[in-house]
């Protein structure tokens, strides 16, 4: 966290941690997505794809797996790729926690679909520590045979409907950080991109625990995934 952002915070510091108090105790706890975490599917070249991350990968906020992030991701690459897919995420997993997980994990995988950042800016990671778990996660992923690592920004918690302010403000601005240091990361992986594309903000996209993408908002985010791991393998 900058200096300019810890002394805004101080004066704050006793209504953010009410309002995150107040926040984690009314919030709406929705499950994980039910259903496959792994399977093949598909014809034509081989691509073996890892999505790793938290939440939203797990696909909280969708009634099952195939309306979820790995759901939607899977029917937009068969079509072109025989595809075997693994998802590993969890609700509550920050950076740190998930490079541990992933270095128990076997492989070899050729792709990579990464979303993490939001517990990471919720538990208040100094964005350098941040930046050095991903280069960790990045070498990690690389020693497993991936090829294209595609990472998912930070979310715009600044929008988030369900975080009052200022604590939405406050966390907003601490993800834009995060996001702004991610081109310079990822220019020291080769293989690896930003998915950079813009999301419709519409509460209609939202789950009605107002904090996870709705089914819709999932379709809209696979088929960017998708797009780019098609034109770097098709490449």
């Amino acid at each position: 966290m900058s200096t300019a952002h810890l002394w805004l915070r101080l004066p704050l510091l006793p209504l953010l941690v009410a309002q995150g108090l107040r926040v984690r105790n009314r919030a709406l706890i929705l499950p994980e997505a039910p259903g496959p975490r792994q399977g093949t599917q598909g014809q034509g070249a081989p691509l073996r794809l890892l999505i790793l991350g938290d939440s939203a990968a797990a696909g909280v906020g969708a009634p099952d797996q195939s309306e979820a992030l790995s759901g939607h991701l899977v029917r937009a690459l068969a079509p072109h790729v025989s595809l075997t897919w693994q998802l590993e995420a969890r609700t509550g997993a920050t950076s740190a926690q998930t490079l541990r997980h992933l270095e128990k994990l076997d492989g070899p995988f050729d792709a990579a679909l990464i979303s993490l950042g939001v517990n990471d800016v919720t538990h208040a990671a100094p964005l350098s520590r941040w930046l050095a778990t991903h280069r960790q996660i990045h070498a990690v992923l690389r020693a497993k045979g991936i090829r294209h690592i595609v990472m998912t920004p930070v979310p715009p918690i600044h929008l988030f409907p369900a975080l009052p302010q200022p604590l939405r403000w406050i966390l907003g601005q601490e993800a834009k950080r995060y996001n702004a240091a991610l081109p310079a990361l990822l220019a020291e992986t080769r293989g690896a991109e930003l998915l950079a594309f813009d999301l419709p903000m519409d509460p209609a996209l939202m789950a009605p625990d107002g904090f996870h993408p709705a089914p819709p908002l999932y379709k809209l985010w696979a088929e960017a995934a998708a797009e780019r791991f098609l034109n770097a393998f098709q490449a």
